[in-house]
């Protein structure tokens, strides 16, 4: 395949991720016509069909992108901490404010349950990114020892909990600060007794 060419498949589905995320955002998935967003890209629901396969796969994809993005936020905030223990908590708590993010709120924490069910693929991702930060907070005696896999699905499945019981809020700001809270004492709990 020719570089033009490979680009030009980029340049359309990077417009069709951008259309929908946008109607998604806005509109919810059930109110988002796949012809207005289409339209809105100057492409066709062939376009549509060929890169995502349906309305299902471009959510899919635009979860992912919004994953990734996710991701690359809480990593910058461990990366910034001033220990490893402080950018834990940090990241855990970023990831109860995201609940609050528009976008975030609507595409990720509404509409994806309801359409695609557990999003397992990310939900993985997140996993064993939390794996990975509990074992070195283990080996360094931040925490005390437990199998780090089941921490981690412990942990990552209370934060998306949560954060779908602060996005169906009328009253988001109240469920928040009721949820820091009590993740700040179930974090307490994971250091060694003294």
């Amino acid at each position: 395949m020719s570089r033009a060419r490979a680009e030009m498949i980029e340049e359309t589905r990077a417009r069709l991720l951008a259309s929908a995320r946008q109607a998604f955002a806005t509109q919810g998935y059930a109110n988002t016509s796949m012809d207005d967003f289409t339209a809105r890209a100057g492409l066709t629901r062939g376009a549509l069909y060929h890169h995502f396969g349906d309305k299902k796969g471009l959510l899919a994809a635009v979860v992912a992108q919004l994953d990734r993005e996710m991701d690359e936020r809480l990593q910058q905030i461990s990366d910034q901490a001033d220990n490893p223990w402080d950018g834990f908590c940090e990241r855990c708590r970023a990831y109860l404010r995201m609940a609050q993010d528009p976008e975030i709120q609507r595409i990720v924490l509404q509409d994806t349950p309801a359409v695609l069910g557990e999003n397992v693929g990310a939900q993985q991702q997140c996993i064993e990114s939390l794996r990975g930060l509990l074992e070195g907070l283990m080996q360094a005696g931040v925490i005390e020892q437990a199998p780090s896999l089941a921490l981690a699905r412990l942990i990552n499945g209370s934060l998306v909990d949560t954060a779908q019981w602060i996005a169906h809020d009328a009253q988001p700001d109240e469920r928040l600060e009721q949820a820091l809270q009590g993740l700040d004492l179930l974090l307490r709990g994971l250091q060694p007794r003294r």
